[in-house]
């Protein structure tokens, strides 16, 4: 482990994957690149490039998932790097804490996602999902824009299918040139869909965790 001198805050590994609570339920995948006294870097989601990124002083929880829970460390923005690979840096704000409800895991991917405006029917893919949103890939050249309704449904393996309507976070071009497009939806769930999304996410995290052993 690795100790932030600030608030005695131990942070996980450099390369460990971490999470950027950016809203209500929202969060984005990120790693922990490096800790440099009581700072620490991570990779800039990809979501959240142009008007979408916050900017220096914004105030925001990370947290990562050790087995069997969840720790969240509340932040500050310090900086945002000018030049790729763009990078976050942070400082630990009050102690870390363990939580496993209130901030939701984004996992799994690879999925046929259908989506729904009023006027068009979209087929996508999905690259990864939350009980509070998803995210997914389209190649077709459909208007979508932040604020928009959204309709989506998408088997979740074992777990079933799930239909959700939700409002677009964010759309934005596919980095690294590739074709399409990355829109972000945010949703409430009942309860029993909650549920389902949970189950796909923990077997996600499971094979993460397994797949991580193997090449450690």
């Amino acid at each position: 482990m690795i100790v932030s001198a600030s608030v005695a805050t131990e942070l996980p590994a450099v390369g460990t994957p971490m999470f950027l609570v950016l809203g209500d339920g929202v969060n984005f995948r990120s790693r922990l690149v490096s800790v440099d006294g009581d700072t620490f870097t991570v990779a800039a989601p990809l979501e959240t490039a142009g008007p979408a990124t916050p900017t220096p002083g914004r105030e925001l929880d990370v947290f990562w998932v050790p087995p069997s829970t969840r720790i969240v460390l509340a932040t500050r923005l310090i900086a945002i790097s000018d030049e790729s690979p763009y990078r976050w840096t942070l400082t630990a704000t009050d102690a870390p804490r363990q939580n496993n409800r209130r901030e939701y895991v984004r996992g799994g991917g690879g999925a046929a996602v259908r989506l729904a405006t009023d006027d068009h029917a979209i087929e996508g893919a999905l690259l990864d999902i939350s009980e509070g949103g998803l995210r997914c890939w389209i190649d077709e050249p459909v208007a979508l824009a932040p604020g928009d309704a959204l309709r989506a449904a998408v088997r979740l393996g074992t777990s079933g299918e799930v239909e959700l309507s939700g409002t677009i976070l964010t759309v934005r071009e596919a980095p690294h040139g590739d074709p399409g497009r990355h829109v972000v939806l945010t949703f409430d769930t009942p309860e029993s869909m909650a549920q389902m999304i949970r189950l796909y996410v923990m077997a996600w995290e499971i094979n993460e965790r397994r797949l991580h052993r193997e090449a450690a």
